[in-house]
C-alpha cells in the first residue's frame, strides 16, 4: 500500500496554502489581465509534475488560461489549461523593462540580457599614517591540568 500512484499522491505539503493564508481567494487574482504570448508562472493544482513552472500563454478563456510548459526539465512542450487561481505573472524578465534598459534601447546601446555577478572591487591604496600595521599570530596552546 505504500506507493499508490494516485493523481495527487505526495502533494500533502506541495499544494497546501501557507500559514494564515487560508480562506477566500482575494479578488485581485481574478482581476489580472492575461494575453497571448505573456510569460506566466503556473503554481498549484494543474498536476504535480507542473508546479511552479514558467510558461507561455497560448489561450485565454473566461475562467482559465492555456499555458505551454516544458515538462520534467526537458524540452517536452506540453499544453495545459490552468484555472486563474493557480497562475500569476512571471517576474523573470522584469529587469529587461526597467527605465535603465529602455534608455539603452532608445540610444542603441547594448546591455547584457542575463544578470551579471557583482564585479570585483577597484584597486586602491591603504594609508598607514594613522593605521599602523599589526602583527597577527596565533596564541600558543597552554595545557591546563
Amino acid at each position: 500500500m505504500t506507493n499508490t500512484r494516485g493523481k495527487r499522491r505526495g502533494t500533502r505539503y506541495m499544494f497546501s496554502r501557507p500559514f494564515r493564508k487560508h480562506g477566500p481567494i482575494p479578488l485581485s487574482t481574478y482581476m489580472r489581465i492575461y494575453k497571448k504570448g505573456h510569460r506566466n508562472h503556473s503554481e498549484g493544482m494543474p498536476h504535480k509534475c507542473y508546479p511552479w513552472q514558467d510558461g507561455r500563454v497560448y489561450n485565454v478563456t473566461q475562467h482559465a488560461v492555456g499555458i505551454i510548459v516544458n515538462k520534467q526539465g526537458q524540452i517536452l512542450a506540453k499544453r495545459i489549461n490552468v484555472r486563474i487561481e493557480h497562475v500569476k505573472h512571471s517576474k523573470r524578465q522584469g529587469h529587461l523593462f526597467s527605465s535603465e534598459s529602455i534608455y539603452l534601447l532608445i540610444h542603441h546601446l547594448t546591455f547584457p540580457l542575463s544578470l551579471q555577478p557583482a564585479p570585483p572591487r577597484e584597486a586602491h591604496f591603504v594609508s598607514t599614517k594613522k593605521n599602523t600595521p599589526q602583527l597577527l599570530e596565533p596564541i600558543p596552546y597552554e595545557f591546563m591540568a
